[in-house]
């Protein structure tokens, strides 16, 4: 463009000054010896300094406003992947919150309520679809009621005598089974309405504790509880002794409470527990599979230890005072009440199962079984496959000073590793 008149001239621009500005560029032209000042932007001369600082600045005029327009793209660009990744972060954020909820659901740390609502929303349907009578809804509310008050389990969910049953049949067993070892006297409790889903860790306390009732050993410990606790009890059990000092980071991660919730407890909340009570007992985790195809020969080698070390009679069937093994994996619980080994030297855990229910287990008691009933109870290697499994072992009585320093330690550190 023309730096005086503003039009097109193109390569033309030299011709169009003369010819169109001549009186502007004086009696300069071409031969002239006056001095030329040339533009360093585009190579355009000009016939004196303060038309040429005019010139450069339209140069850079164009260049500010070029510059200008480049840098209000590049803050849009910026804006604009400020804000996709503003509302990437917010749906990241919205789906850890839906995640957290469900995983709060499936544990039971929802605020959903406990035993007692699920108990009788339960049975509400139970009388909806016709199952159940108003008469029997209304008797068996009663009862829950009375149980929940005094902290003791109505017991409708227990099979006894299944270890005595047990003995028994090894004694006339005379096929595969060259030697067994059982837990003392054990009661099985298995779910109820109630608990249904998430109440395995307290059924299995509630048998573990059936068996410590029964062994003398454990009287001045125990001297307190005259019956088996409801899980709403046994709940407040595990509060107090998180009160007293047990397990505060796992204690922490239930906000301090369980009563009146449907939270899953496994082997560190039972440790805490027993300890509390003076029941000495340690924690063994198998952080990972032993053997081939990721079964845990390990674990089922430390069962057959802690039942046969002080049991080394030459008896097939030892009933030995031992109680029964609290056996965790991720989801689900079990108690171990004893362990067979094969002629062919396999072994089989014996396993109570919270899941199974009474009409199940009560079929072990018939006096002609012929043994298709164990198939309830055992579990050959093959058979558990988790990734890791926990044991709680219970092994005598701790004075007052121990329980104290249990109590320091499992501030610390709650289990020990098997390499």
């Amino acid at each position: 463009e023309c730096p005086f008149c503003g039009e097109a001239a193109g390569r033309e621009l030299e011709a169009h000054l003369w010819a169109r500005h001549g009186h502007l560029l004086g009696d300069l032209g071409p031969g002239n010896d006056e001095q030329l000042y040339e533009c360093p932007m585009c190579s355009l001369t000009c016939t004196n300094i303060q038309i040429l600082e005019e010139h450069v600045d339209l140069h850079l005029e164009e260049n500010s406003f070029l510059e200008g327009g480049n840098m209000r793209d590049r803050e849009l660009a910026q804006q604009l992947q400020t804000e996709e990744d503003k509302q990437q972060k917010s749906e990241e954020e919205k789906q850890e919150r839906e995640e957290f909820k469900k995983l709060q659901r499936q544990y039971g740390l929802d605020n959903s309520g406990g035993y007692k609502q699920q108990f009788l929303k339960n049975m509400e349907r139970e009388v909806d679809r016709g199952r159940m009578q108003p008469f029997d809804y209304h008797k068996r509310k009663a009862d829950m009621m009375e149980s929940l008050a005094f902290g003791i389990d109505d017991g409708k969910t227990k099979t006894s005598g299944i270890i005595e049953a047990l003995c028994k049949y090894y004694q006339n067993e005379n096929k595969d089974v060259r030697h067994v070892w059982l837990a003392a006297g054990v009661d099985h409790f298995h779910s109820s309405l109630g608990d249904r889903g998430w109440g395995c860790g307290y059924r299995n306390f509630q048998m573990l504790l059936s068996s410590l009732l029964q062994n003398s050993l454990y009287n001045d410990c125990l001297r307190d509880i005259t019956a088996i606790p409801s899980i709403p009890k046994i709940q407040s059990m595990i509060e107090d002794a998180w009160r007293e000092g047990f397990d505060p980071h796992g204690a922490s991660h239930f906000n301090n409470r369980l009563r009146g919730s449907k939270a899953w407890i496994g082997a560190c909340e039972i440790y805490s527990l027993l300890t509390s009570l003076r029941i000495k007992c340690q924690i063994i985790d198998f952080h990972k599979p032993t053997g081939p195809t990721g079964t845990h020969p390990r674990l089922f080698e430390w069962v057959l230890h802690y039942y046969s070390a002080d049991n080394e009679s030459g008896a097939k069937v030892v009933c030995t005072s031992k109680p029964p093994i609290y056996l965790q994996h991720e989801g689900h619980s079990r108690t171990v009440v004893g362990i067979e080994e094969k002629k062919n030297k396999t072994l089989c855990l014996l396993l109570f199962d919270p899941g199974c229910p009474s009409q199940e287990m009560q079929k072990l008691l018939e006096q002609n079984s012929d043994g298709t009933s164990l198939k309830l109870l055992r579990k050959y290697l093959g058979s558990l496959k988790e990734k890791q499994y926990q044991i709680v072992a219970v092994d005598g009585v701790l004075s007052l000073e121990e329980k104290a320093a249990c109590c320091h330690a499992s501030q610390v550190l709650t289990s020990e590793k098997i390499p």
